[in-house]
């Protein structure tokens, strides 16, 4: 302890003299830089690679929290994604700087310390390094935004909207949707450049009940409409609406992401819809590549904003569902009255629930085979202030498995498609065990 202790003085008080240089550090600058944070703070930092990109750089995820290493019951995943598009290069970098500046007061800093005490935070500051490697120095053209396959790699996700869902993924969109389904993210942001807004979901509509005018509605709207609002007000300029000259204003800096433009196979709404995890689009900059003299007037204009987002990954309740025996159960259904979402939410491997909900009264259905449909109201507070979301468990009954119960569509049990925390031979042998043991009961009551 006294080590650690003594690491994070001397880191802190280097950091606070020169601090991480404000320039664009290439793969290997990043990768050793990133090595170096994990060597300094081994206690609060965490370093593996999710996978590798087509030209095989690491694509490096660094996990910084009180635990690091694993998953604690009742911690919420959190995660930012940078440079997806390779030659929007400004997230990248300001994802570096929020390490360093995570790192370097953790302890010192009070909203700092309760953040990666009460959350445990993934960056991932390059998706798309091949395209970083060749992009140019330019404000608005697209050299560096594809991969080495020339792919979008924000157009390569799989998308609920399409009906052409079997499209070949790029190594990179492979890597991030196995991501998602080893770890059970809540919040995320993936940031972009070229301009200033926070963009929430849907990005796409096929003309269903959705799109409402000229946006296409999620369920949890409201929520979006806050988290972007959030991140907009907490910006020294996004908030204005009017950042870049040349492009439409956006009222209070935030919109819709299908109103701005229908965006097909995005990871937005792969990220919402089938892992679980509500995700914003944060556009942090005109110039996509802009002039490094740019880059400390750009951290000190999201640097508020990028810490007062991750406290709302504490917005809304969580908790385990537990069978009759009191042992967590997975997938669960876990809904809440007036969402009808596309995938309706599930519990992971760990029985675990997390809902972002602003604060109200809301009336929350749970159904799981071999068991009584559990129908329960709450009230959520404000949970931000407090850095942890209102806790509520629930605790099943056997019984008779509601006719009423929410059945999940095919698209959500679809292994490719990123079934949450299994696939849907795992879901059918464990619906399979739970009726067996049901039945046996069942049989040994009436012997």
């Amino acid at each position: 302890m006294f080590v650690f202790t003594l690491c994070l003085f001397l880191w802190s008080w280097l950091s606070s003299i020169h601090g991480l240089e404000f320039r664009y550090h290439n793969s290997v600058e990043m990768e050793q830089y990133l090595k170096d944070i994990n060597r300094m703070f081994p206690d609060i930092t965490h370093l593996h690679s999710i996978g590798q990109s087509v030209e095989g750089r690491e694509l490096w995820v660094l996990i910084l929290g009180q635990h690091p290493i694993e998953h604690r019951t009742g911690i919420p995943e959190f995660k930012y994604v940078g440079n997806m598009h390779g030659n929007e290069a400004v997230g990248r970098v300001l994802l570096l700087q929020l390490i360093d500046y995570l790192t370097s007061r953790y302890r010192s800093d009070l909203l700092v310390t309760r953040l990666l005490n009460s959350s445990r935070v993934h960056i991932l500051p390059s998706m798309n390094p091949d395209g970083f490697e060749s992009s140019t120095r330019e404000c608005m053209y697209t050299i560096g935004r594809y991969n080495k396959n020339g792919v979008d790699l924000n157009r390569n996700f799989p998308d609920v909207f399409e009906s052409k869902t079997d499209q070949a993924r790029e190594k990179e969109v492979r890597a991030v949707m196995d991501w998602l389904k080893s770890e059970s993210f809540v919040l995320s942001a993936n940031l972009h450049g070229g301009a200033v807004v926070a963009s929430y979901p849907y990005d796409n509509s096929n003309g269903g009940s959705e799109l409402q005018g000229s946006l296409s509605i999620s369920p949890d709207d409201d929520v979006f409409v806050h988290l972007a609002k959030t991140y907009s007000y907490s910006h020294s300029e996004m908030h204005k609406g009017n950042s870049c000259y040349d492009l439409q204003d956006f009222t209070h800096g935030i919109t819709n992401g299908y109103y701005w433009y229908p965006l097909p196979g995005g990871m937005q709404d792969y990220n919402y819809v089938w892992a679980q995890c509500l995700e914003l689009t944060l556009e942090i900059s005109c110039c996509k590549y802009p002039p490094e003299e740019q880059l400390p007037g750009l951290w000190a204009a999201n640097k508020p904003a990028l810490l007062a987002y991750m406290q709302q990954v504490h917005l809304g309740v969580k908790g385990v569902v537990m069978d009759s025996y009191g042992k967590p159960v997975q997938n669960a259904v876990v809904e809440v009255e007036g969402r009808r979402n596309l995938c309706p939410f599930r519990t992971d491997h760990n029985g675990e629930y997390y809902r972002l909900l602003l604060p109200g009264n809301y009336t929350i259905k749970v159904t799981y085979p071999g068991h009584k449909t559990l129908i329960q109201t709450v009230q959520v507070p404000y949970g931000p202030d407090t850095f942890s979301a209102l806790t509520h468990n629930f605790l099943l009954q056997n019984g008779d498995y509601s006719s009423t119960a929410t059945q999940l569509p095919q698209s959500c049990t679809t292994s490719d498609l990123g079934l949450h925390k299994s696939n849907s031979a795992t879901l059918l042998s464990s619906v399979f065990t739970t009726l067996t043991l049901f039945l046996l009961q069942r049989l040994l009551m009436l012997s």
